[in-house]
């Protein structure tokens, strides 16, 4: 059975650590990450980064490619599959990556509580993560399967979540 564990943080620090030490525990595409990007902005030049995503050499994508990573996950990019850049009505834009970001881009019009329900959080949690975002808090997320959700959630707690949850 699949579980997802969501962490809030309120630092840039301590989220990119602990997606660093998920990585390093053999987590990867599972990952998720979702921030406002405070300067809404677009970027839309390609600049090969080189992403921890396998992006390695020219000619090859990574997480920052194309998308504009000013605001808070400006740090972040690279750690996750799949970014970004979305806007949800009452949050305004957002940098998604990771298995999150296609969940969301599909339930923009419904809210980001509406996405989060479709991972399996109950509303009640998804209002406060939908709070926690517009607060300027970083959510992280890993997929897994029930044997490694406990590994996931120790690593996330030991970075300095500000909460930690399975679902």
């Amino acid at each position: 059975m699949s579980k997802t564990v969501v962490a809030i943080f309120s630092k840039e620090t301590a989220a990119r650590e602990a997606v660093e030490n998920l990585r390093q525990a053999g987590f990867d595409r599972e990952i998720s990450l979702l921030a406002r990007d405070n300067e809404g902005k677009q970027n839309q030049q390609q600049d090969n980064m080189g992403s921890l995503t396998g992006a390695t050499g020219p000619g090859e994508t990574g997480i920052g490619d194309g998308v504009g990573t000013g605001g808070v996950l400006g740090g972040l990019a690279g750690l996750a599959a799949g970014a970004g850049a979305l806007v949800i009505p009452g949050l305004g834009p957002l940098i998604a990556a990771g298995p999150i970001a296609g969940m969301l881009s599909g339930a923009a019009a419904g809210g980001l509580a509406g996405g989060l329900l479709d991972l399996g959080i109950p509303e009640t949690e998804s209002r406060q993560y939908e709070n926690d975002i517009r607060q300027g808090k970083i959510l992280v997320s890993v997929q897994t399967d029930d044997n490694r959700a406990d590994q996931a959630n120790r690593i996330l707690q030991e970075h300095g979540s500000d909460r930690v949850r399975i679902h």
